[in-house]
């Protein structure tokens, strides 16, 4: 069985010591697209994102992607328990809580563990989580990821729990847009995912994309990055935590919209494909973003 949930389940992925600049947490923000608007190059609120001086801030999306920015390889899918290929392979959900501000540089340790195996017939669910700690022991964040892997599953597994994140019925607080260029999952890409998905049109095609799709977690910061522009006045630091479920994919060129409410303390949004052929489909659910 490629999938053997008694070994997987609480697997030990080891440490990952790595470091961080300025100039990484720069490329990340353009990466996600901070600065492309018109007049982006003289607004102060870009430029926080953009500008390497005093006023540098980091988005907390930047430490799901910290830990192997420099990768240069295809990210490994070597997990204890699981024989599958990237080509199976699409990113689940993701959350990251932070317990304060990202430094703009840094090092930092992540211990990461496998913690669920979800059986959902024709496909499983992998589930990890990693804890960020400073050079001193002092935990810096915590990260939750899923990965879908298509054709497995069906052994009569555990299926898991879901619970979705209900909108209110109101006006949203706030609804944005923003345009995917064509070159942004190239560039993204630069950010430690060189999977061929979002590069390679054969690639792509192979797993059944008519083109080379943007990565997921590059909508998740987009998504962000956004909300935070218009409801918490660009403060990154008013972030705690943000996750979400990829429901959908975006490629390059077209412009996901957002909606967010605040809600009970946080924020709840949703963002999906704002016009074109596939207006209205959906890209990240179950949006929240947590408060500091």
């Amino acid at each position: 069985m490629p999938i053997d949930p008694t070994v997987a389940i609480g697997a030990d992925l080891g440490e990952r010591t790595f470091s961080w600049s300025g100039s990484d947490v720069l490329l990340y923000h353009l990466g996600i697209g901070a600065g492309s608007r018109a007049g982006d190059n003289v607004s102060p609120a870009a430029l926080a994102y953009t500008l390497d001086d005093a006023r540098l801030q980091v988005l907390p999306s930047f430490g799901v992607v910290a830990p192997t920015f420099h990768e240069t390889d295809p990210p490994p899918l070597d997990l204890p328990g699981c024989d599958i290929n990237l080509a199976q392979v699409v990113h689940g959900s993701q959350s990251i809580s932070v317990h304060g501000p990202l430094p703009t540089s840094g090092t930092a340790t992540i211990r990461t563990t496998l913690t669920d195996v979800w059986d959902k017939g024709k496909a499983c669910v992998i589930w990890q989580e990693g804890v960020a700690r400073s050079a001193s022991g002092e935990p810096l964040w915590t990260v939750r990821s899923s990965i879908f892997v298509k054709g497995e599953g069906g052994w009569g597994g555990e299926r898991g729990s879901s619970q979705a994140v209900a909108l209110p019925e109101r006006e949203p607080d706030t609804v944005t847009t923003y345009d995917v260029t064509p070159q942004q999952a190239l560039l993204y890409r630069l950010c430690g995912d060189r999977n061929p998905l979002h590069a390679d049109p054969g690639f792509a095609q192979a797993a059944g994309f008519s083109a080379p799709i943007l990565h997921g977690l590059c909508s998740y910061g987009i998504v962000l990055r956004e909300l935070t522009d218009a409801l918490l006045d660009g403060e990154a630091s008013k972030v705690a935590g943000f996750g979400g479920r990829f429901s959908g994919v975006v490629f390059p060129g077209e412009t996901i919209g957002v909606k967010g409410w605040r809600e009970d303390g946080r924020i709840v949004a949703s963002a999906a494909i704002a016009g074109g052929e596939r207006d209205g489909s959906p890209v990240l659910a179950d949006v929240v973003l947590d408060l500091a």
